[in-house]
């Protein structure tokens, strides 16, 4: 997202407000077609002008998403003047208002059914890898009643019975970088408790905390921890760069899209994209005008095709994944922090505990054949929901 001049940039589309910019005002918006890494995150060094773009990430960015085009296009609409920054910033701050007084927990507490899915197949992952000997923590930023009451709800009222630690409040990231945060005992109603921890015990909670005690506490170190998160960077990026855990991400998105690529129009409409891309390669050495204008028909086709594919996923953002041919920023930044993403916990009950999941090799450019040579190419894999990097 991009908050001067009211633009919102959602998977490659460029909105203002609820509508779509055309294609040459955002090019020269941006003095061309290439956005640098460096006003993607700061993670590559400080931005010359000055700020990066707000990274919207996971699912409770899409409310603040929402509100923020609502709004905008309310401004736009009734000619209201106004900076930009300021309704960012408004936003930002009600949406962490929300959280921080605790009115949200409160509504879903109220009526939990309206928010949250009942999911037996959550207890049934949670009891399998517990009946295996596996050691399993819970590291949460809400607070112990809400995180009770939603785990009564979604896994029932022995859920702490499954779980060896668990901690609420952690305030990720801050928790995987904070030395300075001791762990704090919470009892049956809530009550902070004055007690130094030692140990951190089975059916206990505790509140903050940091990632350094933890492991002093426990010994989980390294490799043989995988920890499941939804946000790349708030739970994934610094377990794998700074601690060498195994990361996991839970992708709900990738159910619906994996759907759709199992159809038979997807797969007959990308095989045919893949057979022209390949022919237009090829044939292009062929300088005569009459195979410059079949040329130029397939590439007419081409284009058609490719924004049908887009169309297939989503009208307006096409697929979380893929840009055209190209993974999306997103999924890039997937591949480099989780060692394995999901649509849902409930994935891993297909596998038997200790299946092993080995990285798909990737081909290189160069390690590619000739299209003509593979005719394997042209056929779609049924694809699982669970994809090791």
């Amino acid at each position: 997202m991009k908050i001067d001049a009211f633009h919102y940039i959602q998977l490659g589309t460029v909105y203002r407000g609820l509508s779509v910019v055309p294609d040459d005002e955002v090019i020269e918006m941006y003095e061309g077609s290439h956005v640098p890494l460096e006003q993607m995150s700061d993670f590559y060094g400080k931005s010359s002008h000055g700020n990066t773009m707000k990274q919207f990430m996971d699912i409770f960015s899409l409310p603040e998403m929402t509100l923020l085009s609502c709004v905008n296009e309310h401004f736009l609409k009734n000619s209201i003047d106004y900076e930009p920054v300021h309704l960012y910033k408004d936003v930002k701050d009600s949406i962490r208002d929300v959280h921080i007084k605790g009115i949200m927990y409160r509504a879903i507490e109220a009526d939990i059914e309206k928010y949250i899915c009942y999911a037996e197949q959550t207890r049934a992952v949670l009891a399998k890898l517990a009946d295996h000997g596996k050691k399993m923590f819970l590291i949460t930023n809400s607070p112990s009643s809400f995180v009770d009451k939603g785990m009564r709800y979604i896994v029932g009222k022995d859920w702490r019975d499954l779980f060896d630690v668990v901690i609420v409040q952690a305030e990720k990231p801050n928790f995987f970088n904070d030395k300075r945060r001791p762990f704090r005992k919470v009892n049956e109603k809530g009550v902070l408790l004055w007690d130094k921890i030692h140990k951190l015990q089975k059916g206990q909670i505790y509140k903050q905390g940091n990632l350094y005690e933890f492991l002093k506490l426990t010994g989980w170190r390294g490799s043989k921890v995988l920890y499941f998160g939804d946000h790349i960077y708030s739970d994934l990026a610094d377990l794998t760069l700074k601690h060498g855990w195994r990361t996991g991400a839970i992708i709900p998105e990738l159910r619906s899209e994996l759907k759709i690529m199992n159809t038979e129009s997807y797969i007959q409409t990308m095989t045919w994209l893949q057979t022209l891309t390949g022919l237009l390669e090829q044939m292009q050495v062929h300088r005569d005008a009459e195979s410059q204008l079949v040329l130029e028909e397939w590439k007419k086709e081409r284009k058609e095709m490719r924004e049908m594919t887009k169309s297939f996923f989503n009208a307006q953002f096409g697929s979380l994944f893929r840009t055209d041919q190209n993974p999306t920023y997103f999924l890039r930044r997937l591949s480099r922090f989780a060692d394995i993403y999901m649509a849902s916990l409930s994935c891993l009950l297909n596998y038997d505990v200790n299946h092993t999941f080995y990285p798909r090799r990737t081909p290189l450019q160069h390690e590619l054949p000739a299209w003509s040579d593979s005719p394997s190419a042209c056929k779609a894999p049924l694809l699982q929901e669970a994809q090791a990097k």
